[in-house]
C-alpha cells in the first residue's frame, strides 16, 4: 500500500491508484494516531513538509519515502538511511514556482501601492504616498544560497534589470551572478532573498543584527525555511521602518497559530508555506514523485 499523507494532483494519485493500493487521506498530519495506526499497512509514504518522518514512525516497515517537495529537515535523513529506506525529494519541479514567487512578491513590496487597499476603501486617495514606489530595474538582488532555485531566481531579477550578488560557500560556481561574503550581500541587497536549508549553521541565520547591516528600506522573501529567519526581529525591523517590507512563506512554527509577532505588522505579505506550489508546480512535483515511488516498488 502506498501512504500518501499530505495534498497531492489527483491524477498523479489516480495514476498510483491503477498500479497498487493507494490510501490518500491528505489531512493525516493533524491525526497522528491515525497516521501511526496507517504507517505499517505502508510499503511507500508520500508526504510534503507537515508530515514528520521521525522517531516510532521510522520502525513501521515502509521501504521509501516520496517527497513533494525538495525541503528534509521534516524526515530524519540519517534514520532512514540506517534501515535502508530511500528517499525521494522532487528535485527541480518546483524551482520555477519559488523564483516567481521571490522576484514577484519583491517587486509587489519594492512598488508599496499594491498594499494601499485598506485607505482606498476608506475612501482616501493616497496617490502622493503610492507614487513614491521604486522599480525593480537597477536593484541589486542578493542571494543567500546559490543553488537550483537562487540560480533561477537571479535569471529572472537579470532579465528585469536587477543585478544579482550570491554568497554560497558550498556553490560550484557563481555563473551569473557576482559572488561575495554573506555579510556584504546583505549589507548591499535592495532585495534579500533566502536560499538556504534549515541546519544548525542556518538557524536565525537573519537576526537582529543580520537586519541591522542591510540597507534601510530593503526588502526581505524568505521562500526557504522558517527557522532561518528571527521572525520577532522582522517585525522589529519593519515597526521600525528599517526594513521597507518582507515576503514570509516558511515560519518557525506551522500552522502559526495565535501566538505569533505578525499582527498588525506593515508592509508585509504572509503566505501559507506554497512558493514552491501553483497548479503547474504541483502537477510537476506530483508526476517525479509518482513515478519515482513506482519505480522504486516496481510498479512501472
Amino acid at each position: 500500500m502506498i501512504l500518501i499523507t499530505e495534498f497531492m494532483d489527483e491524477a498523479w494519485v489516480d495514476w498510483l491508484r491503477a498500479r497498487a493500493e493507494v490510501t490518500y487521506e491528505p489531512d493525516l498530519p493533524d491525526r497522528p494516531d491515525d497516521l501511526a495506526a496507517l504507517a505499517p499497512q505502508a510499503s511507500a509514504l508520500i508526504v510534503r513538509n507537515r508530515t514528520q518522518v521521525k522517531g516510532a514512525l521510522l520502525q513501521a516497515g515502509f521501504t521509501c519515502v516520496g517527497r513533494l517537495g525538495v525541503g528534509l529537515d521534516n524526515i530524519d535523513m540519517d534514520g532512514c538511511a540506517a534501515r535502508g529506506i530511500e528517499v525521494y525529494p522532487a528535485i527541480g519541479a518546483n524551482t520555477l514556482s519559488v523564483a516567481e514567487y521571490v522576484v514577484t512578491t519583491g517587486a509587489v513590496l519594492l512598488r508599496g501601492a499594491y498594499m494601499m487597499r485598506p485607505e482606498m476603501e476608506a475612501g482616501d486617495w493616497p496617490r502622493g504616498p503610492a507614487g513614491q514606489g521604486r522599480e525593480i530595474a537597477g536593484k541589486v538582488l542578493g542571494l543567500l544560497g546559490y543553488g537550483e532555485i537562487a540560480r533561477k531566481t537571479g535569471a529572472l531579477g537579470r532579465a528585469l534589470g536587477m543585478e544579482v550578488v550570491a554568497a554560497d560557500p558550498y556553490a560550484r560556481d557563481f555563473d551569473g551572478a557576482r559572488q561575495a561574503e554573506a555579510a556584504e550581500v546583505m549589507a548591499e541587497a535592495d532585495l534579500l532573498s533566502l536560499h538556504v536549508p534549515l541546519t544548525d549553521e542556518t538557524r536565525n541565520l537573519i537576526d537582529a543584527d543580520a537586519l541591522a547591516r542591510m540597507k534601510p528600506g530593503a526588502i526581505l522573501v524568505n521562500a526557504a525555511r522558517g527557522g532561518v529567519v528571527d521572525e520577532g526581529a522582522v517585525c522589529d525591523a519593519l515597526r521600525a521602518g528599517h526594513l521597507g517590507g518582507a515576503a514570509l512563506d516558511t515560519f518557525a512554527v506551522e500552522p502559526l497559530g495565535a501566538d505569533h509577532p505578525f499582527a498588525g505588522v506593515p508592509n508585509l505579505i504572509l503566505t501559507p508555506h506554497i512558493g514552491g506550489v501553483t497548479a503547474e508546480a504541483n502537477t510537476r512535483v506530483s508526476e517525479m514523485t509518482a513515478r519515482r515511488v513506482a519505480a522504486h516498488l516496481g510498479l512501472e
